[in-house]
């Protein structure tokens, strides 16, 4: 009895390891492949397990011709969507090469071995944008608990160093904070929450954190600190900061050049208000966080786009048009 629960088992083993549409198994594989286990089967038998899996859920498809066998019909995930998984897993820059290897080999477990194996030479690896700290998992199951618990964390904090002779060197900094939210913004996850010596919200890199633990103390209420009354909103946080720096958040009129109506609807949604100003331009407003991070981004863009309001913002913009144009002054005397 025992074995022949078994004998079950191991055939969806076989099916899901083996098996695809392109690749059925037949009844004589699959004996075989139970035989290498010690395990007697007859052809009846086979069919009865298979029509047990069905019977159970299990979508088991069949092929007939020259090609007869059975295979898993429908998977949790496709191929396309593991490919997709797996190029977001290899891109992530705060995934070490040991894990992001592991988590790539689990993806894979996803689809049959010839499916795995046919993918491999279309998935690009990098691991030179990769950080080295192991503890990243342990940091962010810690971090999920102290949100949920609503604690305060305690870590240390880790920036590397440059010195004139190229040595490599970290400096690391206390930090006791109330935790809000996790947020993946190009490439790199960040920590959202408040330094308890100040008010208002400060995003860290969680890549940077090592030795975190929770505290007895209550974190502080968002409301305290920020804009968000009830609850951090994540979705409107992440719409309004840029390059992950954090500001006071301010209603931003621009003026912008037709051929950026894409870029600008890609960032802040497509419901924002488009207003023509001529054949050239057009005008919109935006709430975002002004920052150095804003800052960066408009400039990013050049002549296409100027700020109209407010004036604080333009100047900033400007001053740091000034200083970018007074260094290549310098380097051309």
């Amino acid at each position: 009895m025992q074995q022949s629960k078994l004998k079950t088992l191991y055939i969806y083993k076989m099916l899901d390891e083996y098996s695809d549409s392109e690749h059925p198994l037949t009844t004589r594989q699959m004996m075989q492949m139970l035989a290498e286990k010690g395990i007697k089967s007859e052809r009846k038998s086979v069919y009865a397990d298979i029509s047990a899996l069905k019977e159970a859920g299990v979508d088991i498809g069949a092929k007939q011709g020259r090609s007869a066998g059975y295979y898993i019909a429908s998977r949790k995930l496709d191929v396309p969507e593991v490919r997709l998984l797996i190029d977001a897993v290899n891109s992530a820059g705060f995934i070490t090469p040991a894990k992001t290897k592991r988590l790539v080999e689990k993806l894979e477990g996803m689809l049959s071995r010839a499916q795995a194996k046919a993918m491999r030479p279309q998935v690009f690896h990098d691991a030179q944008n990769k950080c080295d700290n192991e503890e990243i998992y342990k940091t962010i199951d810690i971090l999920d608990a102290a949100i949920l618990k609503k604690k305060k964390v305690k870590f240390t904090y880790r920036r590397r160093n440059i010195d004139k002779k190229n040595k490599k060197s970290y400096t690391q900094k206390t930090f006791k904070v109330s935790p809000y939210a996790l947020i993946w913004n190009a490439d790199h996850y960040y920590l959202v929450c408040n330094n308890e010596k100040y008010d208002n919200l400060m995003n860290l890199r969680i890549d940077r954190i090592r030795n975190i633990q929770i505290t007895a103390l209550k974190a502080r209420k968002v409301k305290d600190v920020s804009e968000y009354e009830k609850e951090f909103d994540v979705a409107d946080y992440a719409s309004k900061v840029f390059n992950m720096f954090s500001g006071e958040s301010a209603t931003v009129k621009l003026l912008c050049s037709f051929d950026l109506q894409e870029e600008i609807m890609d960032r802040f949604g497509a419901k924002i208000p488009l207003s023509a100003v001529d054949f050239e331009h057009f005008e919109t407003q935006v709430n975002a966080a002004v920052s150095d991070g804003l800052v960066s981004w408009l400039m990013q863009y050049g002549n296409g786009i100027k700020v109209l309001e407010p004036q604080s913002l333009a100047d900033m913009v400007k001053d740091k048009a000034q200083l970018i144009a007074e260094l290549y002054e310098q380097n051309a005397d």
